[in-house]
């Protein structure tokens, strides 16, 4: 990673923003007519092409789109299908409890995998070393929905220490996050470790040690900073991926995010929800870009220049 200026970065956003349009329009007008899914069985053909002409469905698809198009320009996201109101307030009501379930399970991740790869590390083919690559593979093999499970078993069940489904205060968050946090924990835990070994090897490391530093702050300052750039890059790729795509999460616990609306809107073909929800997904992964772009500099100022 070289560094991108915050300009050039922030100039990114309308051209992707517009290929993303692009994609999701065409992706949804292939789906067909949605009104077959909404409109009770028993109605007649009258009243179906009333709701259609109604939607401006029955105009050709470039009408259509130069119509979604200039909504977007204006604001004006359209009515969700399913829910007969506005389609922004609807996508974000969710983007709470997407952000929260997100950070909860990259918080829950960096606690595991930051301190158990450095000592992974610093403790190399030692018996803990060992059973910590071991408990990694287990983590990383282990469904989402399975250990989502689990923890509800045990923690909801048996122990009844925390609720088992919903959103509301801190204690709806631990399972969920827990259950997103284990298996990113196992591939950062590998990364972190392998980083540091590789990082470790290098001369201004040694020579770190022959001006006499204290080992933790070889490892701290010289070590750890340096190996810290790709575990970075994974932790941002795994925040955006979290964003829209915690669906098994968010099903097992009845937890009310973007990706379970995402996927409720597709069935039933509702576009604007689509629409709106994957933009709002696109702007937050390009503000999580950016973030990490200045994250690098702040871990490496070299990047800066």
């Amino acid at each position: 990673m070289n560094g991108r200026s915050p300009l050039r970065a922030l100039l990114q956003f309308l051209p992707v923003l517009y290929i993303v349009s692009v994609i999701v329009f065409v992706l949804v007008y292939l789906t067909g007519d949605p009104s077959a899914l909404l409109i009770p069985e028993d109605a007649s053909e009258e009243d179906r092409l009333a709701l259609v002409a109604a939607w401006g469905l029955d105009q050709p698809w470039y009408v259509q789109y130069l119509r979604y198009m200039g909504n977007i320009l204006t604001g004006d996201f359209g009515v969700s299908y399913r829910y007969g109101t506005d389609a922004l307030p609807v996508v974000l009501e969710r983007i709470p409890a997407t952000l929260q379930l997100t950070a909860g399970g990259l918080v829950v991740a960096i606690l595991i995998a930051l301190p158990t790869g450095i000592f992974a590390a610093l403790r190399r083919n030692s018996l803990p070393d060992f059973a910590i690559s071991a408990v990694t593979v287990l983590g990383k093999a282990m469904p989402n929905f399975w250990v989502g499970i689990m923890l509800i078993l045990v923690f909801g069940v048996w122990l009844r220490l925390v609720p088992v489904s919903g959103s509301g205060g801190f204690s709806h968050l631990i399972l969920p996050a827990i259950t997103l946090g284990t298996g990113f924990a196992a591939e950062l835990t590998k990364l972190i470790r392998s980083s540091l070994l590789e990082v470790m090897g290098q001369d201004y490391v040694r020579t770190a040690r022959a001006k006499g530093l204290p080992e933790a702050l070889v490892v701290l300052r010289h070590g750890l900073r340096n190996a810290l750039i790709p575990a970075v890059t994974m932790t941002s790729l795994h925040a955006i991926a979290l964003l829209g795509g915690a669906l098994v999460t968010e099903t097992v616990f009845s937890w009310p995010g973007l990706g379970q609306l995402v996927v409720q809107a597709i069935y039933t073909k509702d576009m604007a929800v689509i629409q709106i929800a994957v933009f709002v997904i696109t702007i937050m992964a390009l503000t999580i870009n950016l973030a990490t772009d200045a994250l690098y500099r702040l871990i490496d100022p070299r990047l800066a220049r």
